[in-house]
């Protein structure tokens, strides 16, 4: 196949890993927010509450991560091990944090050490979130370390957190009745304020002590992109607080998706054409176009039935958790 082929599968393929990571985070990023809120609430009553919100997706919601993973070493193997050699210990964490979570759903019913799984559930969902937030912060760095660099990874991971935390109280809206209901209508409204702030205050140092980042926005026609996708993130963060305000169930968890739907697509034109930011770029780093076209024609066959499946458990679990819903009145 020619350059230009191969350069168009490339693209095709950093556009579906996006789409990947997208699905994984909004999907994940709610039930790991969920286990990030179970810390802040002392009743066993009120976490098991929590947890039947979630029970029934958080594992094919993790699915996703799988697929990302596996996509991206075989269509970008070069990045693969780039990144692999420079975050292989904010990866492990995140996976060690993954199987805290795991291993906590199963056991939480213990009577004798139920209240133990409950924590080991929470702070593994909370590693997993910071662990995910250093990766994205070293990502936008460049994989630079040491100096500013620092507190701007730290500055990701704590936004991450939040940012999370926010899917999780959205979800909780939508899901559960009563007081948590109110306790997450609460939350929620500091979670996409945190978020946001988060948010800004990255966009900034961006601008300020990023060469890579301050390039690609210089380029002709990119700050448009992102002065048009920074318009479209108030208007999702106007959707939350409007949905918190007028009391709708649904509303702030959709305003939240669109808020990560809209970050991500900030991060995506900030990033392109390097698949790492100012070392690799995207059609340096790709497969060569026969494993790029064999992959693709795997995933078009791979991708409906993921789509279709927790589509499909969505639709069937739909409606408030029941029960137990009224914990902690």
């Amino acid at each position: 196949m020619d350059s230009s082929t191969h350069s168009l599968l490339a693209y095709v393929w950093f556009g579906l890993l996006g789409l990947m990571l997208v699905f994984y985070v909004v999907t994940d990023g709610f039930d790991l927010g969920v286990g990030i809120l179970t810390l802040l609430r002392s009743r066993r009553a009120d976490r098991d509450v929590m947890v039947q919100s979630i029970g029934h997706v958080w594992d094919a919601n993790e699915t996703w991560l799988v697929v990302l993973g596996g996509a991206l070493f075989g269509a970008f193997p070069l990045a693969y091990a780039q990144l692999m050699q420079d975050l292989y210990l904010p990866v492990m964490a995140l996976i060690a944090g993954l199987i805290m979570r795991g291993a906590a759903i199963e056991f939480r019913h213990s009577v004798e050490h139920g209240p133990l799984w409950d924590k080991v559930f929470g702070i593994g969902s909370l590693v997993a979130a910071l662990a995910q937030g250093v990766v994205l912060g070293k990502i936008i760095t460049g994989l630079v370390p040491g100096g500013l660099h620092t507190v701007f990874i730290a500055v990701a991971a704590i936004g991450v957190v939040a940012g999370y935390a926010l899917l999780g109280a959205t979800y909780l809206v939508k899901k559960t009745v009563g007081m948590i209901e109110q306790w997450s209508r609460r939350l929620s409204l500091l979670c996409a304020m945190l978020t946001v702030a988060a948010a800004l205050l990255l966009t900034i140092a961006t601008w300020f002590f990023s060469e890579v980042g301050l390039d690609r926005w210089s380029q002709p026609g990119v700050m448009h992109v992102l002065i048009a996708l920074g318009l479209a993130a108030a208007l999702s963060f106007a959707l939350i607080m409007a949905s918190l305000y007028f009391g709708s169930a649904r509303g702030p968890f959709r305003g939240a998706v669109a808020l990560f739907i809209v970050s991500f697509a900030g991060l995506a034109v900030s990033l392109f054409p390097d698949f790492v930011p100012g070392k690799l770029g995207i059609v340096e780093a790709s497969s060569d176009s026969h494993t790029l076209a064999f992959m693709l024609a795997g995933i078009g066959l791979i991708f409906p039935v993921m789509i279709g499946y927790n589509l499909y458990q969505y639709y069937i679990f739909r409606g408030k958790v029941v029960g137990g819903a009224h914990a902690g009145e």
